[in-house]
């Protein structure tokens, strides 16, 4: 078969995963791993098919698998124990209600980086509501800059699993991937903060928000909704929320770790000794997660083995989906290298002289069409993993600007087709037409300043 036709059948592939998912509404998984094993079948009849799946699914799993299992359980007892409402209402109360927006874009920051973002809005939208009343500032602009500083970090940073998957795919460095991630989360979230306030500078406070009933079932990030509509988020008093220094440690101390790992690592410093090799050890991303587990588990009021239990219980069956999703994206991405049409696109897109742009592209044409970052950064992940070679980004470097790059494109656009908008409409009351006008146009504009920046990023480290 030549290798015309094989690139042929690959964007064929392509094509009818992004209908399947987004016209007829089949799982994620069902339909990379009905795609893979079709698509193997077409291309690939003189090899073991069944090895080539298995090898795929099984070398993501090995790498990230132990990642989103930890990240859950962390984002789960911040949700159980109110420790994410602890950490907005400590910066709120720093900054003050005239700061009110920038108080929730912060929150939105730091808290996205352990929780989904659907979850961490459902989560956090009634604060939101609270502080557009008490500050008397339009609902649309507080709730916005929180939804996209949610987004930002979402589609960056691998404590999530499309970038999780990703990175597993391409094998990049995850640790040095989480650290430039958080960095380049900033100006995208930035420029949506500003563009937000311009896109409402008009809009006035009037204290009232309508509701839209009518939802789309789609999945995003792992977590179904139905059209029935969204769980209730639960309210605490302030007295029954856990100390903010323990809410933040899950979060704030894997960071840390995983910095000092990294920065070893760059260094080259030499791990002879014991001091040094214990912060390397520590600074793997999945030990610095299972620190993080341990310290949230101060976070439960009761701390016996039955809560412990549910706890774990609810992770697993919330990390159980994105694990399956992020493994049949592994064994799509094999499929296609074993094709060997990355090499001769890579050398196609080569002489457009391109470069860092194709994953940026593919990433963005995948969100746009289908709707799911996770579902756009995987796809993406593993159409670009063979052309890496032939575009010059094998490199460490070149993976995380990849990855990064990919990760911009995986922001635009998110409309109507992305549960994420309609969990922000519904939240916040707010109508489908401006969640449209405002939040979607303010995805366009994350995912080109990110892309900038991770050009300007090139040029210093390729």
């Amino acid at each position: 078969m030549s290798i015309i036709t094989i690139s042929i059948f690959v964007l064929l592939s392509i094509i009818l995963i992004i209908i399947l998912t987004s016209v007829t509404r089949l799982n994620a998984f069902a339909s990379l791993f009905l795609v893979a094993l079709l698509l193997a079948l077409a291309v690939l009849p003189g090899k073991e098919v069944v090895e080539i799946l298995k090898q795929g699914f099984g070398s993501t799993m090995a790498s990230i698998g132990f990642l989103i299992i930890f990240g859950a359980v962390i984002a789960v007892i911040l949700e159980k124990t109110g420790g994410a409402v602890a950490i907005a209402n400590y910066i709120l109360s720093r900054t003050g209600h005239r700061k009110a927006v920038s108080a929730m874009g912060i929150t939105g920051f730091i808290v996205g980086l352990p929780i989904f973002c659907d979850s961490g809005y459902i989560i956090l939208s009634g604060l939101a509501k609270s502080f557009s009343s008490k500050a008397r500032i339009t609902l649309p602009f507080i709730a916005f800059v929180l939804a996209t500083s949610l987004y930002s970090v979402h589609c960056l940073i691998p404590t999530h699993p499309g970038a999780l998957a990703a990175a597993g795919i391409l094998h990049a460095n995850i640790g040095l991937l989480i650290l430039l991630g958080a960095v380049l989360a900033v100006p995208p979230a930035l420029s949506a903060f500003f563009w937000i306030r311009w896109q409402t500078r008009k809009a006035s406070y009037d204290g009232t928000v309508r509701l839209e009933t009518a939802l789309p079932g789609i999945e995003h990030s792992g977590t179904a909704f139905s059209r029935a509509g969204f769980p209730e988020t639960e309210t605490r008093a302030e007295n029954q929320l856990p100390p903010v220094r323990l809410s933040l440690l899950p979060i704030a101390v894997p960071l840390f770790l995983i910095a000092v790992g990294s920065l070893l690592t760059v260094l080259n410093v030499s791990d002879i000794h014991f001091l040094s090799r214990s912060l390397l050890f520590l600074g793997q991303p999945i030990i610095a997660l299972l620190i993080g587990v341990f310290l949230s588990l101060f976070l439960l009021k009761d701390k016996s083995i039955k809560e412990i239990n549910g706890v774990l219980e609810s992770a697993i069956e919330k990390a159980g989906p994105i694990l399956i999703v992020t493994g049949a994206g592994g064994m799509f991405g094999l499929v296609i290298k074993e094709t060997g049409v990355g090499a001769f696109a890579g050398d196609f897109f080569l002489q457009t002289g391109l470069g860092l742009a194709i994953p940026f592209l593919i990433a963005f044409i995948l969100k746009t069409a289908q709707g799911s970052s996770t579902v756009a950064i995987i796809t993406a992940a593993s159409l670009i993993m063979p052309m890496l070679s032939a575009l010059g980004l094998d490199s460490e470097n070149g993976k995380i600007l990849t990855m990064l790059a990919m990760g911009a494109g995986s922001m635009m656009i998110s409309h109507a087709n992305d549960s994420y908008f309609w969990v922000i409409s519904r939240f916040s009351g707010i109508d489908s037409n401006t969640t449209l006008k405002v939040y979607s146009s303010a995805t366009i504009v994350m995912g080109l300043v990110t892309f900038c920046c991770v050009w300007l990023l090139s040029l210093f480290l390729l």
